[in-house]
């Protein structure tokens, strides 16, 4: 593959956390692809902005243009999956490829409950206590050159519920219709819950495939770097050429 035949990636957070999530992706792959990593509103650099998922679109469509590479591969995790669904369905010509990653359960129905009440409960714990026990979590199972970068990007717990509110009840399998790129639905292993809908998500598109990290969880990322690593480098190479 040619400089010019690159395909361009931009990477999108989960919930709480920050462009600093894809430390280990950015560093692997930014000799071969030109790469990109954002802050979704309310999180990391844009801690005091507002959430929305109009905004979040915009944010995602602004870092496909700064890499000057036209349409691009789009990596999301979690909540940014979600966020990644609405910059498809609403700027689709930026889009070369789309990578699902923890985010293939619905948002819809008895789905949606356990989710609303997380979003209820984390305004009332105090945010510096949460941020502890963020810390203490993730040192105790991942290696700092891992979760450094994430760390120090501190967490979004302040925009969690109106982040979930806004996602809660908006996506299904039927959201696929709106990617009319090929799409990668890439989990962990072991994420039960994230991943439960996604034979129905992967079934909703004419170009999808399911991939599995093995004993990976919802941080699959952080489970198995490598492994999600090689799974987006792969990915990226096998897909077409614009124009």
């Amino acid at each position: 593959m040619t400089e010019a035949d690159a395909t361009p990636i931009v990477f999108v957070h989960g919930t709480r956390f920050s462009a600093g999530q894809w430390s280990v992706q950015l560093a692997a792959l930014r000799g071969e692809f030109p790469v990109a990593a954002i802050d979704l509103p309310g999180h990391g650099a844009r801690s005091a902005q507002p959430w929305s998922l109009s905004t979040a679109t915009d944010i995602i469509a602004s870092a496909v243009d700064s890499l000057g590479r036209g349409p691009a591969l789009v990596v999301r995790h979690s909540l940014g999956g979600y966020a990644s669904l609405e910059f498809a369905r609403r700027r689709p010509e930026q889009l070369r490829g789309l990578v699902l990653a923890g985010a293939s359960a619905s948002t819809c129905g008895p789905w949606a409950t356990p989710y609303r009440w997380v979003a209820g409960l984390v305004p009332r714990i105090p945010a510096d206590r949460l941020a502890r026990w963020n810390d203490r979590l993730l040192r105790r199972l991942y290696p700092p050159e891992v979760v450094g970068a994430t760390i120090r990007s501190g967490y979004a717990f302040h925009t969690l519920p109106a982040a979930w509110g806004d996602v809660l009840g908006r996506f299904d399998p039927g959201a696929m219709r709106h990617v009319t790129a090929p799409v990668l639905i890439l989990n962990g292993e072991k994420d039960t819950v994230f991943r439960s809908g996604e034979a129905d998500f992967a079934r909703a598109h004419p170009h999808a495939r399911v991939e599995l990290i093995p004993r990976a969880g919802h941080l699959a990322n952080f489970d198995d770097p490598q492994a999600f690593t090689d799974a987006v480098r792969r990915f990226a190479r096998q897909i077409p050429r614009v124009g």
